[in-house]
């Protein structure tokens, strides 16, 4: 729960009271969105975040609140008498706008800073937030992870904001500086690389800096007793996997498969768009892998479990790099775009899977055919997703942003031809690395790519509740989804 310190604000509405001014103050603080079609709560108008610093403070225990600072810079781009930042699960015990006092409260799941004087649109704006950061709260909730020797962040798709204040949408890019301090046993990391370590006594702490921008929803801070293992990947990218210590032996054979996977997908779309490059393997059973930044979150089970074959797992690890240019390096614009990362990163898990270990592409599409009127009358279309229910954020993560947008790429590709497809995807990343982009620039980029107007072809793919016929394919069915059985009729 948010703490509002309200005696300085009743004092002041009574002054103004008094002097007949009530008229001029401020309408009780509400919440604010951007109005993303899926979140329309998430994200905040008004400022653009350049960077964030967040220091966290970890005692030992993952069932007790870190003491936390985030400071945000930003830049405003319209005159803002009030702040609205995402943040819904911690204690705000003060907060200073640039350098000043400032009142706040808390709305819905935004904290609503009110500066001691209006911000000019096109100032800078700094606002430190003393806080907890909380890892308590139901699993499915997202932000903090619990493991079994501390803690790690799934903040996909709207779960930054559980963890530290921000704006939390990922049109809002911005670097990210984080400060861990723990007790001496245990080791920290988080997104980017490493700039300085120190011990104090019993404790000892870390800096990490990211070297490009990232979406709030990919930040990842690792806290528990972790070997960090180091090895060179394709033009010497640093390589950092953080696993167990308990099963550095074990794992071994999966980690040294990275630098392989880089040089493949090098191969596809061009040079990695990151500084370094990893896998976090996490003691917690999650039920899904994460592309975190950098440094890709991993449940245990996936690497321990003899019942996932080799090339599964191999394909999977591949999924998670490939999100790193398809997602993190250029980033969904609306999470209606979300296709685009998902889609894509199911296509080269798939197309790995079949060039390294004979599972065929083509089967694994047809596949995806037959299912996929299935699939767009449950979830909706693959650019026009069906907003997930009340508190089950993560059932936006249905099959048709996976295979069912994999689907769209291989029919593009089967229209175009794989010459302007290879091209398409190479100049794509190129083109917005570092930055935001829409399904409508994907399009367009497509139609330019290919020469000719491709406008109708992604119309019906992308859009419409039936599944247009496959090119080259007049044979491939889907198979109709059987209506829901009537429900019984009570006495």
């Amino acid at each position: 729960m948010l703490h509002t310190p309200r005696r300085r604000l009743r004092a002041l509405l009574m002054a103004a009271a008094s002097a007949g001014l009530v008229a001029a103050t401020l309408p009780e603080p509400t919440a604010l969105g951007i109005g993303d079609r899926l979140f329309p709560q998430l994200g905040n108008p008004g400022y653009d975040v350049v960077a964030y610093d967040i220091a966290l403070t970890y005692t030992g225990s993952n069932t007790k609140p870190l003491d936390a600072v985030t400071k945000i810079d930003a830049l405003t781009h319209e005159r803002l008498d009030r702040v609205n930042l995402d943040f819904s699960h911690g204690t705000v015990r003060s907060v200073e706008v640039n350098g000043s006092p400032a009142e706040f409260a808390s709305a819905g799941e935004d904290l609503v800073v009110e500066p001691s004087t209006p911000l000019a649109a096109g100032s800078h704006l700094q606002i430190t937030v003393t806080h907890t950061s909380d890892p308590r709260g139901p699993k499915t909730a997202g932000g903090w992870v619990r493991t079994g020797d501390g803690l790690v962040m799934a903040n996909q798709a709207d779960a930054a904001h559980r963890v530290f204040p921000c704006n939390d949408h990922p049109s809002d890019k911005a670097y990210f500086t984080f400060r861990v301090t723990t007790p001496d046993n245990l080791t920290a990391v988080a997104n980017g690389q490493q700039v300085a370590r120190s011990r104090n006594g019993t404790s000892a702490s870390w800096v990490y800096r990211t070297g490009h921008p990232m979406a709030s929803e990919l930040a990842q801070v690792a806290i528990g007793r972790s070997a960090v293992v180091e090895r060179q990947g394709p033009h010497g990218v640093p390589i950092r996997d953080v696993v167990p210590v308990a099963d550095k032996a074990r794992l071994e054979p999966w980690l040294k498969k990275t630098p392989g996977h880089l040089r493949w997908m090098e191969e596809k779309v061009g040079a990695y768009p990151f500084e370094t490059y990893g896998l976090l393997v996490a003691d917690a059973d999650t039920g899904f892998e994460l592309e975190t930044q950098t440094l890709s979150l991993f449940e245990r089970s996936l690497f321990t479990d003899a019942a996932y074959p080799e090339w599964y797992v191999d394909s999977v690890m591949v999924h998670e790099l490939a999100h790193h240019w398809f997602g993190n390096s250029v980033s969904p614009r609306t999470w209606s775009d979300l296709w685009l990362n998902e889609g894509h990163a199911t296509w080269y898990q798939a197309l790995y899977a079949e060039e390294k270990a004979k599972q065929p592409l083509v089967e694994r599409m047809r596949q995806a055919y037959r299912l996929s009127d299935g699939w767009r009358a449950a979830g909706g279309p693959p650019a026009a997703p069906q907003a997930p229910a009340p508190g089950q954020k993560l059932g936006l993560f249905r099959p048709v942003v996976y295979d069912g947008s994999a689907l769209v790429l291989y029919a593009l590709r089967q229209t175009i031809g794989e010459a302007a497809f290879a091209r398409l995807e190479r100049e794509w990343v190129t083109r917005y690395r570092d930055a935001t982009a829409s399904t409508k620039e994907f399009t367009q980029l497509a139609s330019r790519v290919a020469g000719r107007d491709l406008s109708g072809f992604f119309d019906d793919w992308l859009y419409e509740k039936k599944t247009p016929a496959m090119p080259g394919h007049p044979d491939w069915r889907s198979v109709a989804p059987k209506p829901a059985p009537p429900a019984e009729k009570l006495a």
